[in-house]
């Protein structure tokens, strides 16, 4: 069956795709895929992989040999998923091979915040310590996590790789109930209480039209001033200007973003242009260790086994 992969970019050099090679005739890659690019580069295609590459209702009627999506990610927002089945297309998607990685970034942003590692290289490198008049130079505090509340919301593989973690650091661990649930589960706290009493807020939600934007103006307002948020989901659960105004004002304390509701981000986004020192953003790398794509790779090929053999 041949292949075409349209944005190997988005994995590293060293990621193997030997084991989606095995399971194919051919395979083409291309670093990245304009949309006018598209249908010539996979006009003979039974087989598309995309990260990130949009597959939308008029390109998907000009590919008539298309027979399977796979795309290398969970969220399948990028594909008209109703075009595909009426085209008789299946679209595949792998989960759960991020959940080490986006759990060891969260703590990595939140240990750093607690321990300010960098502030205390910072001071031995430029001097401080070697002119301190005691055995230790002590500079910004630091904070145990024990005891600390940390707040979930979206429980499925990656907030419970999370909530582990943080057991392990002696956190209290609260897990959100969905917004306006009539019903509080057994196992979870109310939303609007999490999001009140969490020290650290870490959001694992999906993006969806009832989740979009959820991170607003009232919601910031219900945190605490010295509580912390942190983004590994989808960017536009946040309201930007919404989390400006309150970490400009000191609503809350600090930020940690990993998304950003366009991607890649223009220039002149107004988060990143903040300047702000309460607010940390990176570029979508949570997801990305060396195992956790090689691991993505994997579910691929599996996929696409299991296609060929039924």
């Amino acid at each position: 069956m041949h292949t075409v992969f349209l944005d190997q970019q988005t994995f590293n050099n060293n990621i193997s795709l030997a084991e989606i090679k095995n399971e194919v005739s051919t395979l083409t890659c291309y670093e990245t895929t304009r949309p006018n690019e598209i249908i010539d580069r996979c006009l003979d295609a039974e087989i598309i992989i995309t990260n990130k590459v949009v597959l939308c209702e008029s390109l998907l009627k000009q590919l008539p040999k298309l027979k399977l999506i796979c795309v290398a990610a969970t969220g399948m927002n990028n594909i008209d998923l109703v075009a595909a089945k009426a085209l008789n297309i299946e679209v595949t998607n792998v989960s759960g091979y991020a959940s080490q990685s986006v759990a060891q970034y969260v703590f990595a942003q939140i240990l750093e915040l607690f321990n300010q590692t960098s502030h205390h290289n910072q001071n031995t490198e430029s001097g401080l310590w070697a002119k301190s008049p005691t055995f230790c130079y002590l500079g910004n505090n630091i904070n145990e996590l024990a005891g600390k509340t940390l707040g979930i919301i979206g429980y499925g593989v990656l907030g419970k790789a999370v909530s582990k973690i943080a057991e392990a650091f002696g956190m209290n661990v609260l897990i959100a109930e969905r917004a306006n649930a009539e019903n509080i589960r057994s196992n979870r706290t109310s939303y609007q209480q999490v999001i009140k009493t969490a020290d650290v807020l870490t959001l694992h939600c999906p993006q969806t039209p009832e989740t979009e934007q959820m991170v607003n103006k009232e919601f910031l307002q219900m945190m605490q001033p010295h509580s912390t948020i942190i983004n590994t989901a989808r960017g536009a659960l946040v309201d930007n200007s919404a989390l400006l105004n309150a970490l400009k004002n000191n609503e809350i304390a600090y930020a940690v973003l990993d998304v950003l509701d366009q991607e890649p981000p223009p220039a002149d986004h107004p988060l990143i242009c903040s300047e702000l020192d309460n607010l940390k953003i990176t570029a979508h790398i949570a997801w990305a260790s060396t195992q956790a794509q090689q691991k993505l790779i994997s579910g691929i090929s599996k996929n696409i086994n299991a296609f060929r053999n039924r």
